[in-house]
């Protein structure tokens, strides 16, 4: 997999989505649904702060403490300031996947499980991309599904769509 081509495509996909979520009040960002996260706020939310998460282990880097991220999933930031957020994160995810590296090297981490088990975690950088990619489109359908039953026509983003040349025959 093309990992920089297929973050264009994320890209462009989100784009969209921020589109059909733009023009709604805040009430209906926040709106609760038994969905996912719960609302789109909280997808957004944590669609963007985990495309942070898995860029900072690309790139080797330590991750603070949960409770010291600067967004959460459970405070999810207005709108406006989420748009700005994922748009300043973007240029870090271009840069980590522009980067040369050995997509096979193993990397491990610690992290904290939820029973508050410390643990260590091997991947590899082409496991991290994979899942950022992949953790998007997931939650992506749940953020699609919330503005559906919310009355927007949320349309089609498939890849092949999006990205395939097309012309008349």
């Amino acid at each position: 997999m093309d990992f920089c081509r297929t973050y264009e495509y994320l890209c462009r996909a989100r784009a969209r989505l921020l589109e059909w979520v733009r023009p709604l009040s805040p009430e209906q960002y926040e709106r609760a649904f038994a969905i996912g996260p719960g609302s789109l706020a909280r997808v957004l939310t944590h669609i963007l702060i985990s495309e942070w998460y898995y860029v900072e282990r690309l790139l080797g880097n330590e991750v603070p403490a949960y409770d010291q991220w600067a967004i959460r999933d459970e405070a999810p930031p207005a709108f406006d300031a989420l748009e700005r957020a994922w748009s300043e994160q973007a240029v870090r995810t271009r840069g980590a996947l522009a980067m040369a590296r050995d997509w096979d090297a193993t990397l491990e981490y610690q992290v904290t499980d939820d029973d508050g088990v410390r643990i260590v975690v091997t991947a590899t950088p082409r496991d991290i991309a994979t899942q950022l990619v992949l953790h998007e489109v997931h939650h992506r359908a749940q953020a699609m599904n919330m503005l559906r039953q919310m009355g927007v026509k949320a349309e089609d983003l498939d890849y092949n769509l999006m990205v395939y040349g097309r012309r008349p025959a």
